[in-house]
């Protein structure tokens, strides 16, 4: 398949892989259970989600082992990440690029969590689209922050993670507002993540 951006290239091939591998154990699915009953305390209401960028699932598996009922979907880029998240059996996984228009039925929460921060920044817009007209209120980013746009190396390589301030961009470029927000440190003693900052807003 050809994508728009070698940012998608990237993580459709071999390093998406490797993130897999990197990314599949028990206590982080663990914080993620943790780290997702914070992010949600102040969502009202929530019974339908869907991920932009899912990779293997493990969201969408804390989110359903917080809350079973929920109702649950994810696209993702690499085929075989695709593949896992699908044999969790916990969501509707759709194999995509999410700078592709997204024309689903709307959920009531949308979110990326470390996705942003990937994505090539002139197609940032075409995501930014797809999070908040697939939603019927909340729009949810987890990625790493910044107040002003940068680009750094990512594990060796040159323009593949991309700081900047999203949740900024979302409320000053598409009228949200802001609900809540917080910090995820790395040396949290009970759950860490790796220094993500989260913010929900709402429509």
């Amino acid at each position: 398949m050809t994508y728009k951006t070698e940012q998608e290239d990237f993580w459709a091939g071999d390093f998406g892989l490797n993130y897999i591998d990197r990314n599949n154990s028990e206590p982080l699915l663990y914080s993620k259970v943790a780290m997702w009953a914070r992010m949600l305390s102040k969502a009202n209401n929530v019974k339908s989600i869907r991920e932009l960028g899912c990779n293997m699932g493990l969201n969408l598996v804390a989110l359903k082992r917080l809350q079973p009922s929920l109702t649950l979907s994810g696209y993702e880029i690499n085929p075989q990440a695709a593949q896992q998240a699908t044999e969790f059996n916990v969501a509707d996984i759709k194999k995509g690029s999410i700078l592709e228009e997204i024309n689903d039925p709307k959920v009531d929460l949308t979110f990326t969590m470390g996705v942003l921060i990937h994505i090539n920044p002139n197609h940032l817009d075409k995501v930014y689209a797809n999070l908040v007209n697939g939603s019927n209120r909340y729009v949810l980013v987890a990625e790493y922050y910044n107040p002003a746009p940068t680009q750094i190396t990512y594990r060796g390589h040159e323009d593949r993670l991309f700081k900047r301030d999203f949740a900024g961009d979302l409320i000053d470029n598409y009228g949200c507002k802001l609900i809540d927000y917080g910090f995820v440190y790395k040396r949290d003693n009970w759950a860490p993540q790796d220094d993500i900052t989260w913010f929900l807003l709402e429509k």
